[in-house]
């Protein structure tokens, strides 16, 4: 049998390896790239631009560093899903359920998608109903705020090129502006409500749940009925939330 390795095309085994490099980098320069890979800086130059081109790579406001690009971003399974983290998450989303009374769940962030992976239902008789597997429109979602607001402004904009964003209800952000401007908060208060914004009637809080990085992050969410989501509830399930995310047991 041939040896696989007498087709490579150098070029192209240059791109998939500097693509791995996300895995472990947040961030790449030029510089980076060229050390990891032993390539010159001229080849690392044009093959960051040649991701960035097809959204593989997003370059930050400096122009010196890459950050993962959105169609990096939406690549392989995302967070929540894998047996180990499932099993982890089991005691934080018991203490949150318990603590709110009402239905939490974990989220990922998949390109400007939130997915909810896991979660508890509320005993209450009208509740939030667990949409487990469910896709969300990002910025309509307290959880999908909460993930965005961890990305650099760069790769918030790369997911959002366009100023104007497709509505879900009457309440949803309606422009990027509005968008990058709650995050800042978001980041600076380290939890995000939504108050109708995603379901009409339905009023959420979602805090950081795990991970450093795009590649694991998660979101912590309470999902309840306006009528018992007012801003004294939120505050209270925000750090009942924050509390219960603190269980999560360290990777062994």
């Amino acid at each position: 049998m041939a040896d696989p390795r007498n087709y490579i095309i150098e070029s192209l085994d240059t791109g998939l390896r500097l693509m791995r490099l996300f895995l472990t980098h947040d961030t790449l320069s030029v510089t980076d790239a060229a050390r990891e890979l032993d390539v010159a800086r001229s080849t690392a130059h044009r093959v960051l631009s040649t991701l960035e081109s097809r959204g593989f790579a997003t370059r930050d406001a400096s122009g010196r560093g890459y950050s993962a690009g959105p169609e990096l971003v939406t690549l392989g399974r995302p967070a929540g899903y894998g047996p180990e983290i499932r099993a982890r998450l089991q005691v934080v989303l018991d203490a949150a359920a318990d603590a709110t009374g009402e239905t939490v769940s974990a989220a990922a962030l998949i390109g400007d998608q939130v997915i909810i992976t896991d979660g508890r239902e509320s005993p209450h008789a009208v509740r939030a109903v667990l949409e487990a597997g469910r896709a969300h429109p990002a910025h309509a979602t307290s959880a999908g705020k909460v993930l965005l607001a961890q990305l650099t402004t760069e790769q918030v904009c790369a997911l959002y090129p366009e100023e104007r964003l497709p509505g879900v209800t009457g309440l949803t952000l309606a422009s990027r502006s509005a968008l990058l401007s709650e995050l800042a908060g978001i980041r600076a208060l380290g939890r995000a409500d939504s108050a109708g914004e995603s379901v009409p009637g339905m009023n959420t809080v979602a805090v950081p749940l795990a991970g450093n990085s795009w590649r694991d992050r998660l979101a912590l969410m309470a999902s309840m009925p306006a009528d018992r989501g007012g801003e004294p509830e939120l505050d209270r399930h925000a750090a009942a939330l924050q509390a219960a995310a603190g269980l999560l047991p360290p990777v062994c």
